[in-house]
Parts: C-alpha cells; structure tokens; sequence
C-alpha cells in the first residue's frame, strides 16, 4: 500500500505563529483602521489573521461536553449530570435557555473569513513575494466561510446568508434585519464557495511546513457530505414544513421532492475518490482489529482526509478508561449500537445462528463471542482483558458489575451507567497519572465515509446498485467480515440495500459525530431516541446480563433544529424561529 503522508491534513497550522493571533484582530474590524491596514501589508500579519479565521473550527473530541452529537442520540450516554448534555438529554434547553449555542460563534467565523477575502488581495508584500499565496490564501477562507455555514445549516436547517456584504460590529439594528434563505438556496451557496475553493485549493502540499492548510480534496469531501444531506429526507420534499416559510411567504424547505438531488450527491463522493489520493488504511499486519483501530491511532494514514491536530484526544482517552487505568470510566456506548454490530458471519445479531444471549464461553458472556472485528475495535465489555494507562504490567480483567473492580458501587460518578466503555480510539499509551498523553490528529473526515456516502446516493437514485455494493464491501472487506454475494450473505436490493448501508454506516462511523445528523435527515430521530438501555449495572454477576433503561432522551419533533436563540430573534424581526420552539 503506498504511503502519501502529504494530504493527511493537520488543523494545527504549523506554519502560522497562533501565539501571536488573538480575538484582537476582530475588536480591530473596523475600529482600529491604521491597525487593521497594516495586518492586511505584511505577510506574516495577514497570516495571523487567517489562523484566527481558522480558529473557528470547534474541537470535535471532547464528546463529553463539547460536541452532543454521539452523547444525544442511540449510539453513548455520557455518566456525569454536571455537563450541557444532560439537559439536552432531559429536555431542559429552548430559545430562552440554548445549549451547544453557536450561531453567534459561526457567523464571527464568516464575518472575519469574509474580511479575509475581502483585504487579502492589496497585500503588497504578498504581491511581491509570491502573488499566487493570495489566491490559496483566499481559497483557504471561502473554504472555512462555507464550512461555517454548513455547520450552522446541520443545526438550524435554513440560515441567513450574508455573501459577500461586511456588517460592521456596530451595525445598526436596520442594517442587520436579514431574512433567512431557504435551505436549497443555502446549500446552492456553500456547494458554489467550495469549488471556487477547490479550483484554488493545491490537491497537497510540498513543504511539510505547509500541513494545516485546507486542500482541494476537503473541499471536496466537506461538498460531497453537503450534497449527501440536501438529497435526504429532511431536505428533499419534506412536507412536515409545508408551514415553515419566511414573512414575505418564502417557503424554506422544499416541498417537492427531487430524485435527481441524489445523483448529484453521487457525482460528488465520487470526485473525491477519482482523486486517487486516499486509501483505505489496512494495518501491515492485515489484522482488521488493528486496521480498524489504525484508522484513527495511527497518524498521517492513507485514509485521513480531514483533520485537526489541536484536540482533546488525550481526554477522550481518559473518559473511556476505566478507573484501575487511571480513567474516569464515564463514555458508555449504548446496548442498541452494540447490538448493531455485525456477527463474524457477516450477518447481524437477527439473523446470524451464530449469536447467543445464553450462557457463557471463556467466561466471556455469549452475548460478545463471534462478532465481528470492529467489535472488538470499538466495544470495551465485561470480562474484556484490558491493558493500558496505568494498567502496564499483566492485563486486568474488567468487572463493570455492582461490585466489581470497575464497577457502580465504588465508582461515586466515574463509572459507566450502560456495563460497556468506548474503545474506539483510545489509545492504551494515555496515562493520566503520570501526565503521559498520546498526542495524535482527530479525524473529521476519512475515505471510509465518502465510500459510504458515494454507497448511499447510489442506492437511493437507482439504476445502479452494483456499483453501491461494491463500494459497501470494500467496507466489509477492510472490516473483515464476508461480503454481499457470499455464500452467507445474501446481496440486498431496493429498499434493503438502502437499510443495509445506513446498517453499515452506523457500526463503521460510530463515534464519529454522525449519528445524530443521519437519523435526522433520514427522519428517524423519534424512531431511536427515548429510552436507551444497557446492561444491569446494579447487579452482580449473571443478573448483570439483563437489558435495563439506562435514560430516556427527550424527543419532540421541533428537535429536528436547534432553537434560534431569542436574544437573536430579538435583533432581527426577519429571522422566524424554528417550528415548534
């Protein structure tokens, strides 16, 4: 397999002196002029000013407190009361009261992305040292503008769209009174700012000093899952908003539906893949555990398209561990996603003879014998050998029972409320005790998911289903489990393989900050949420095995979309409110 360290892309900006830019620069835009003159004069200083537009990008990782996206829906529950996603959970959140609020935060983004663009142009020792930086640099902001706004549409659905205009911080309340587009509209805009990102954007970078800038194929792929969601449910002919329109009327959610939308999100993934510059990451010991594992702890794979160096990965690892590890034994995956997981047969739970609730082999309950690789990549149970943080000598056998050495009765807050930990990408070289962190990229986007988005637009257009399965078993494959059209595995059709791939989607992307946004846009959401279960972690020893409800998340349709904050609906009287809030 070949090795192309060039477009593993790292959000820690290398090159840029980050120290040295600060929130100062915005608080200069336009009060500071002679100030803001002379950041847009000099290379390093115009440099500096693209980091802080940078800067925006929310660190994904901490999913505990900072990202709800798999601790809000059937995928983990996170242990502690003491965080934001509790009361998302219980339904203690509106306008008045928002959690995860970040549309203030986004459209500071655009505004100084948008300044960027704007002034980049007259630097005159840019000009003079290497003109075509501009355009890059240029590239690299309308890039992040669209990016935030992509992030704003994923929570609020239609968003308004300010274009190129600069509003001043000081904008009277006439100048701001901005209606909302329609979500199509929207996504025309961000689909049109990529690729005039993407002509400008270089497909890598020669000079290792160059690793954090945006590259043609994120813009790509941030465009692919852009067309991917416009093609689903919630977008395309939703008639649930037929009452969801502006003042003037103007109706901002499609009621007709388009099937060609899903070809187009098609076409998208496949660009990316046409590129030929990413890989699915195979480990060199062909093991699919290690593979699996390798995608997210091995940095500068040849999968990463996406990601962030800067992050929180060494606290992710510490919330998964449990307590003899050092770790604070809190991120529970949830008895529905580890019965989503496949059997080794390639079936699932449903279907394979293989699986059994009943009795135990090894000491292992039956329950977790025979299932397939990223199982055991991804699922810390009882009974599991574990070794890593503190735990350096000989393994230990995890016992999430009341009792037991990890479990509920000496855990005060630390301990899983589901009998399960995440062990996807947590890496056993973390050691919170002894200060050790294992510092590696997060991953906002990899090969793996274009396959399957690129999979999935397929399916949903028609017309071409073996393409969609052979992308979907380069999944499998890479998965190590038996493909569709083995002996065993029966190769879906129509509305099957649809199921089968959001199936697959669902155990190969888990905990990646997908869950939440699929089962929106497919219009499930009050299908999986409401209660969620695992197993019994106030017992002991086989009455640990039965299923118990470990929380019941809130639903109500309006959590479709985030509520418009009302300190926002009170500046501008053109913005409607999401329905239901």
């Amino acid at each position: 397999m070949k090795f192309n360290k060039l477009p593993y892309i790292v959000f820690g900006l290398i090159l840029i002196s980050v120290a040295s830019c600060s929130e100062d620069f915005l608080d200069q835009v336009p009060d500071d002029r002679q100030t803001i003159e002379e950041v847009f004069q000099k290379k390093q200083l115009s440099e500096e000013f693209l980091a802080n537009v940078y800067s925006y990008l929310f660190d994904e990782s901490s999913q505990w407190e900072g990202s709800p996206w798999s601790g809000n829906v059937d995928e983990m529950h996170v242990a502690w009361g003491k965080y934001p996603i509790y009361r998302l959970n219980v339904g203690n959140w509106g306008p008045s009261n928002p959690v995860f609020e970040r549309w203030g935060h986004y459209y500071d983004g655009i505004r100084a992305a948008t300044y960027f663009i704007n002034n980049i142009g007259g630097n005159a020792e840019l000009q003079k040292l290497d003109s075509e930086l501009i355009e890059q640099y240029k590239a690299e902001a309308k890039f992040l503008r669209a990016y935030y706004y992509f992030m704003l549409m994923n929570q609020y659905g239609p968003v308004v769209i300010i274009g190129e205009n600069m509003l001043a911080v000081d904008a009277s309340k006439e100048d701001i009174q901005l209606a909302r587009s329609p979500y199509d509209s929207c996504v025309a805009y961000v689909v049109n700012e990529l690729d005039a990102a993407a002509k400008a954007l270089p497909l890598v970078h020669d000079n290792q000093r160059d690793f954090g800038r945006i590259t043609k194929g994120i813009a790509l792929g941030v465009k692919s899952r852009v067309l991917l969601y416009a093609a689903s449910p919630l977008y395309n002919g939703n008639p649930d908003y037929a009452s969801f329109t502006n003042p003037d009327g103007t109706a901002l959610i499609s009621q007709t539906y388009d099937r060609e939308k899903w070809k187009i999100a098609a076409n998208a993934a496949k660009a990316v893949i046409d590129l030929g510059l990413y890989e699915l990451y195979v480990d060199p010991s062909e093991d699919p555990v290690e593979s699996y594992r390798g995608v997210h702890l091995k940095p500068w794979n040849s999968e990463c398209i996406f990601v962030r160096k800067d992050n929180n990965l060494a606290g992710w690892d510490v919330h998964c561990s449990i307590r003899r590890a050092g770790g604070w034994s809190g991120l529970g995956p949830v008895q529905e996603l580890v019965d989503s997981y496949f059997m080794k047969d390639g079936l699932s739970t449903n279907e394979s003879p293989l699986y059994s609730e009943d009795g135990f082999t090894n000491g292992i309950s039956n329950m977790y014998v025979n299932r397939e690789p990223r199982f055991y990549a991804s699922i810390l149970y009882n009974g599991r050998k574990y070794k890593g943080g503190a735990v350096t000598g000989d393994s230990v056998t995890v016992d999430f029972t009341y009792n037991g050495a990890d479990g509920k009765k000496d855990g005060g807050e630390d301990y899983t409320h589901t009998g399960y930990l995440v062990y996807k990408n947590v890496s056993p070289e973390t050691n919170r005790l002894t200060g050790v962190n294992n510092s590696r990229p997060y991953v906002y986007m990899r090969l793996g998911e274009i396959y399957l988005n690129y999979a999935e637009a397929l399916a949903e257009y028609g017309g071409n289903e073996n393409e969609a399965i052979t992308y979907l078993n380069l999944i499998r494959e890479r998965a190590g489990i038996p493909v569709y059209g083995d002996e065993s595995v029966t190769v879906p059709t129509g509305a099957d393989l649809i199921e089968a791939i959001r199936d697959e989607r669902r155990v190969e992307l888990a905990f990646e900050n997908h869950r939440w946004f699929d089962v929106r846009r497919w219009k499930i959401a009050g299908d999986v949420m409401g209660d969620v279960h695992g197993m019994d972690v106030n017992a002991d020893g086989e009455e640990f095995y039965n299923r118990s409800v470990v929380a019941n998340y809130a639903w109500k349709n309006a959590y479709y979309f985030w509520p418009i904050s009302q300190y926002e609906l009170d500046r501008s009287t053109k913005i409607v409110q999401n329905p239901g809030w």
